[in-house]
């Protein structure tokens, strides 16, 4: 039983370290083929930063009021979103890098018969995460939701970035 059981360590610990990107002692487990990490380990100690749900900007201010045309489409109001997010980080000390989990809330966009546009969310947040520049993945969930705070917008992030001391 107790060889068993130290093959199983073995095992464990070889899964564990293939795929696994480490940044500051922070240990990351990426879903092979997909940019983002299955799991994200924070070290006890580390500082971890916890930002509000974020929404896009107007990109257009004469589109009729309510209209995803104020904010963009999926795309554009996600690319938007991770930007402001970058710039409330780097006021932070920190970077895309840091984040170590987020959660995608999209609404159904009219333009796709109510359906989430996934495919956008991803063009942007490919733009972000698992680059040559910035290779980091967070764990990550995305889910569709009937609506938000307000008419028009598609996207709401919020994140969780850690930083090992």
């Amino acid at each position: 039983m107790l060889k068993r059981y130290r093959g199983l360590i073995g095992l464990s610990m070889l899964a564990a370290a293939v795929g696994t990107a480490q940044a500051d002692g922070i240990k990351r487990t990426d879903v092979p083929n997909f940019p983002i990490a299955s799991s994200v380990l924070v070290p006890g100690g580390s500082d971890l930063i916890f930002l509000s749900g974020t929404t896009p900007p107007v990109v257009n201010k004469e589109a009729p009021k309510g209209s995803t045309a104020v904010y963009g489409d999926t795309e554009t109001q996600a690319f938007n979103i991770f930007t402001r997010i970058q710039e409330t980080l780097k006021a932070q000390g920190l970077t895309m890098g840091d984040v170590v989990l987020m959660h995608v809330y999209l609404v159904g966009d009219p333009a796709k018969g109510g359906a989430m546009d996934f495919e956008g969310m991803m063009k942007a947040y490919t733009k972000f995460f698992g680059t040559a520049e910035q290779p980091n993945k967070p764990a990550r969930s995305t889910v569709q939701i009937a609506g938000l705070v307000v008419p028009g917008m598609l996207v709401e992030i919020e994140v969780v970035a850690a930083k090992a001391k």
